[in-house]
């Protein structure tokens, strides 16, 4: 069902390209720069940690090891870790979503960036392909899991059923998402009259082998991933959990298994 690849350990110098509005809480970023020859991430939900420029500016380059990287002048930069959108391996361009609601490094770095600012990229380590010829996908997150699913839909190939929930501020974040596959989104908006939880409990399955996966807010990929399991009845080899944030604690990316 899934395959699990891992890639060698890169550091990557680039500069922002362009940068355009998608809601008033998210931009695209699109960076460039010769360093991305070879850059690969052949699964949806891969994730790159990004490093960002201190308050004046430095970003120091990182000695890289077997598998870590080491910052010899001082303390790291600040990093995040975000999912890569797209990767235009012709033009060199890595096409990055980000929010801009919060006061953390990502989200002031997202909120300021502009053509010529530098920011550092390290990975993927590793990547998850979903195995092809099933019948379905079921994706539930976050708004920061939309990156990973509106990629899904894109490559999605045409035979594909998706469901896909997904929990966002109010109508203004809700985005386009065009997809070959057979799609179905449910927009769930935060506060509002209908929780994710009560719109998941109603979701019936098509016919046929799938695979289901959550993304976002630890206690919410928690939840959802039992859901899943002791609810539904997927096989845990058939469902992928993400906490990729947790209240009250910042820089967290964690691949959530049995607990």
């Amino acid at each position: 069902m899934l395959t699990r690849v891992r890639h060698p350990l890169r550091y990557r110098r680039v500069f922002v390209e362009r940068v355009s509005p998608l809601t008033p809480r998210m931009r695209r970023i699109v960076v460039a720069g010769a360093e991305l020859d070879g850059f690969t991430s052949p699964g949806f939900d891969d994730h790159v940690k990004l490093f960002f420029p201190d308050a004046a500016g430095r970003l120091p380059a990182p000695v890289v090891g077997a598998d870590r990287l080491e910052f010899p002048e001082g303390p790291p930069p600040p990093g995040r870790d975000f999912t890569p959108r797209h990767f235009d391996a012709a033009r060199r361009e890595l096409t990055l979503d980000m929010g801009v609601h919060g006061d953390g490094p990502a989200a002031r770095w997202a909120a300021t960036a502009a053509p010529g600012t530098p920011l550092g990229i390290a990975g993927p380590r590793g990547s998850t392909i979903v195995r092809d010829g099933l019948a379905w996908n079921l994706l539930v997150g976050d708004e920061t899991a939309v990156p990973a699913i509106a990629r899904r839909f894109e490559e999605a190939p045409p035979g594909l059923s998706i469901v896909a929930l997904i929990e966002v501020e109010d109508a203004a974040e809700e985005l386009p998402l065009p997809s070959s596959a057979r799609v179905d989104v449910r927009w769930i908006h935060r506060g509002g009259a209908t929780s994710i939880d009560e719109v998941l409990a109603a979701v019936q399955l098509p016919a046929g082998e799938g695979f289901a996966w959550v993304a976002g807010e630890r206690d919410l990929a928690r939840r959802i991933r039992r859901h899943f399991i002791e609810v539904m009845g997927l096989p845990p080899g058939h469902v992928k959990a993400s906490a990729y944030w947790r209240r009250g604690e910042t820089g967290r990316h964690e691949v959530l298994g049995d607990e």
